[in-house]
């Protein structure tokens, strides 16, 4: 019997093949818009979370001033120096590396070619630190460091806009008045957590940067690598202890200094993420409601119009219940193909707009069988009343509807 009902449904809906697709457009819409977001919002978590990682695991930042800036008005905190670095590497426990670090922006030169970037100046601990391997040639020995040597280990992005297909490895470019030997090529990280680009980069001796291009021994940050066997809260707070001390500051007033743990940076931007994927898909899915409404009104239009043809069924036999389930299941049926249908554009749309918005396509098996029971649902809920209506008909009266 239910084969038979869901064929008849099929039949009525290939009689008005466009009046279907307008009542089920709504479903199509709304499926296909919750679907596409919570798709995208799962890239674009999955690439924030990605992007923190290549920070490095048990990672702990370290900066002047309160969050990310310097603060608000009063004075500017001071820098670190280096021997700030050096004793948090021999007092704390659990430290695998530290690694101080100076930063200014220069304009790299080599024959006609030129490129803004960053020079990082910072130790042969970063490395380790960052886990970050090099694809050519070595990085620099603690004697380096320490003589403030005028060589460099290039990014990926760097190398590309100055040496293009050339090996740079031995080669000399200009950073400022600095000329400068490359002794190693990064390995490519790509976009980092917060939209910069990892490749762009040039490091070189911390003390080479200070003497050459800083002018001064301020240290920008700090960054230390916690062993994977102490507990990374233990770690930051000693850090802060020892940190508090030697930048004298005394009991019941706040750090000049903030210690940012990269899995705290990666949970509070993956749960706002998050938060914002659950906003944008309840908002598309209002328009599943539309859909659902459109689905009611198509299909009491459709009872008015078969009224006659209800009246004969009734009166030759068929039950109140074969006729209530003749509409109800043509209602769930335009649902589902509604459903279907806004699955298949869904998909489409998210495969085109995830490099276009540069986060990978994270197809949620879930949120698809969720959005097809969803729209199943807005049919049987939205198609009972109509086919009520249907069901209760009077035979006689039935019959006589012109």
């Amino acid at each position: 019997m239910l084969g038979t009902t869901i064929i008849l449904a099929i039949r009525e809906i290939r009689r008005h093949i466009l009046r279907s697709f307008l009542t089920i457009l709504g479903i199509v819409i709304g499926v296909s818009a919750v679907v596409t977001m919570v798709t995208l919002g799962n890239g674009a978590t999955a690439a924030v979370q990605e992007q923190i990682s290549s920070l490095g695991a048990n990672i702990l930042q370290i900066r002047p001033g309160q969050g990310f800036g310097r603060g608000g008005g009063g004075p500017r905190p001071p820098d670190f120096k280096i021997a700030d670095a050096n004793i948090i590497g021999q007092q704390i426990a659990g430290v695998k590396a530290v690694a101080p670090q100076a930063q200014a922006s220069v304009v790299a030169v080599r024959n006609a070619a030129n490129w803004t970037t960053t020079v990082n100046g910072t130790t042969s601990a970063y490395f380790t630190a960052q886990k970050w391997d090099l694809t050519e040639g070595r990085i620099f020995t603690p004697m380096e460091e320490q003589a403030g040597k005028s060589i460099c280990i290039i990014g990926h992005t760097v190398r590309s806009n100055l040496f293009k297909r050339e090996d740079p490895v031995g080669q000399r470019l200009r950073l400022k008045d600095v000329s400068c030997e490359v002794i190693g090529v990064l390995s490519t990280r790509g976009q980092g957590g917060f939209g910069n680009d990892q490749d762009d980069v040039v490091i070189m001796p911390i003390k080479t940067v200070m003497r050459r291009f800083k002018g001064d021994q301020d240290v920008a940050s700090i960054m230390v690598a916690v062993d994977d066997n102490y507990d990374t809260a233990t770690v930051q707070s000693s850090v802060e202890t020892l940190l508090r001390e030697r930048r004298h500051i005394t009991a019941g007033k706040e750090d000049d200094f903030s210690v940012f743990d990269t899995k705290q940076i990666s949970d509070t931007l993956s749960g706002t993420t998050q938060i914002l994927t659950a906003l944008l898909g309840a908002v598309a899915a209002v328009s599943l409601l539309v859909g659902g409404i459109g689905i009611m009104n198509i299909m009491l239009v459709s009872v008015t119009e078969r009224t006659r043809e209800i009246g004969i069924r009734l009166a030759i036999g068929a039950v109140a219940r074969e006729v209530l389930m003749q509409f109800l299941v043509e209602a769930v049926v335009l649902a589902c193909l509604g459903g279907l249908l806004g699955i298949l554009i869904a998909l489409v749309a998210s495969i085109v707009l995830a490099p276009i918005i540069q986060v990978p396509f994270a197809f949620d098996w879930q949120i698809n069988l969720l959005a097809f029971v969803f729209s199943a649902a807005i049919g049987v809920i939205f198609g009972f009343f109509p086919a009520q209506r249907a069901a209760s008909l009077n035979p006689i009266d039935a019959l006589r509807h012109e």
